[in-house]
């Protein structure tokens, strides 16, 4: 049995998907913010069976109580949505990081991206890094063969990087075994943030903007991204070590050095680490 339930048909048109899904690839909840924003306003396109992808313990339904009456239940689910962006049809999926059938999900996208004539897979993450919030959000990029990345983005880190896999990266390897050209946007989001950053939401869509060739309205996360770096920089004012941390990564970058592999799994292991202490778990 497939895990995907679809309610369109063929005939959509260059089509291309967006995926982006929670989890430690997703750092500031930037990826999957950036997924939403472009899913608003789009039609379902299909659907998934979340009870056999979804480990209910670890990511529990929640409940309304409504005057000491329980009146609902909203359960964790992926979403699929489908959107026209000038002459394009774009699908995009988001949701939950799924917790069980990888490989399945994996196969059962192929046959989806078979069936409707899926042009181009574009997978997007947010990554815990050394970087200010005092410059612009870095991107780094993946593309399963040279020159489908747009924007200036370049692939990389050089050499070899060998990291935990997220879901999303299961797919797109999939997706691109199978022949289809495939991206990957991953803006890198500073390791001392703690909430969304929607910096790096626009970002992710301006990267997706140059594939799609339409007009993105980004109006309310641009207000969202002042409004949170007026008040870093308020807290930075306020701590000599703070602001002096900063003015260190700030050098980094305008020295124009890039992230070694190491550095980025050392960040990565530290977001992991303290992700895993703030739920009670051991690090």
């Amino acid at each position: 049995m497939s895990l995907i339930r679809l309610t369109i048909g063929r005939g959509l048109l260059d089509t291309a998907v967006v995926v982006a899904f929670d989890g430690w690839i997703d750092s500031g909840s930037a990826a999957t913010a950036a997924a939403d924003h472009l899913a608003t306003g789009g039609e379902d396109a299909g659907g998934f069976e979340d009870d056999l992808i979804f480990d209910y313990r670890s990511r529990r339904p929640t409940l309304e109580i409504v005057d000491g009456r329980p009146t609902d239940l909203t359960w964790p689910q992926l979403s699929l949505k489908r959107r026209r962006f000038g002459d394009r049809d774009l699908l995009i999926l988001t949701g939950p990081e799924p917790d069980y059938r990888w490989r399945q999900l994996a196969d059962d996208v192929v046959t989806m991206a078979s069936q409707l004539g899926v042009q181009e897979w574009i997978s997007l993450g947010a990554i815990p890094a050394a970087v200010p919030h005092t410059r612009p959000v870095p991107i780094l990029g993946t593309e399963s063969r040279p020159g489908l990345l747009r924007g200036g983005i370049e692939a990389g880190p050089a050499g070899l990087l060998r990291v935990p896999s997220a879901a999303v990266s299961v797919l797109d390897l999939a997706i691109a075994r199978a022949g289809i050209a495939t991206v990957g946007y991953y803006a890198q989001v500073p390791h001392y943030i703690s909430g969304s950053y929607p910096a790096a939401s626009m970002e992710l869509l301006r990267a997706v903007g140059h594939h799609v060739a339409g007009e993105l309205d980004l109006a309310t996360l641009d207000a969202e991204a002042r409004q949170l770096r007026a008040r870093l920089d308020g807290a930075t004012a306020l701590d000599d070590d703070t602001r002096s941390y900063v003015e260190r990564l700030e050098a980094m970058v305008d020295e124009a050095r890039l992230p070694s592999g190491d550095e980025l799994i050392s960040d990565i292991e530290r977001f992991l680490r303290d992700r895993g202490t703030e739920s009670g778990q051991r690090p």
